[in-house]
């Protein structure tokens, strides 16, 4: 299936003191990437699509490489890896062409605010939610950088 290709510029206040990209700042560009997929890409597909809202209920992040200020921006690649009843999670890479600097997780529960409670998702946005779900690898052996593909699958 497809991913959800952003493009994040990486501003001069991302930085840290240590001149490297702060790590709350790596939620920002999550963020940033899952509004666009949800909220832009979405609604341009299906006006009712995530109209009800949602909120975080989970973030996990693995961080690999430090990200220096630079004038290209970074890519923040996205994919669904469960769909539920009244929740979905995403994944997400933050990357350039030869570097993965991010790699990340979040639960989204979709919320009435009205009533104040979480909602089910709608066959709309089952629907578009389906055409970026990607198997992700089960956690455990993780791949180091130093280590091939064939040696994570022994």
């Amino acid at each position: 299936m497809a991913r959800h290709v952003y493009s994040c510029a990486i501003r001069w206040s991302d930085m840290d003191a240590f001149g490297h990209v702060n790590n709350v700042v790596f939620l920002r560009y999550l963020e940033e990437a899952r509004v666009d997929l949800m909220w832009r890409l979405a609604t341009e597909t299906d006006d009712e699509a995530f109209e009800g809202g949602s909120v975080v209920a989970r973030h996990e992040i693995d961080y690999r490489k430090p990200l220096v200020h630079r004038h290209a921006p970074v890519t923040v690649e996205t994919w669904v890896t469960k769909i539920g009843a009244a929740s979905l999670t995403l994944a997400y890479e933050i990357k350039d062409e030869d570097t993965v600097y991010v790699r990340a997780s979040t639960v989204v529960v979709p919320f009435d605010f009205e009533a104040g409670r979480p909602r089910r998702l709608t066959r709309v946005e089952e629907k578009f939610l389906s055409e970026f779900v990607e198997e992700t690898p089960v956690r455990g052996k993780r791949k180091r950088d130093d280590q091939s593909e064939e040696a994570v699958a022994a």
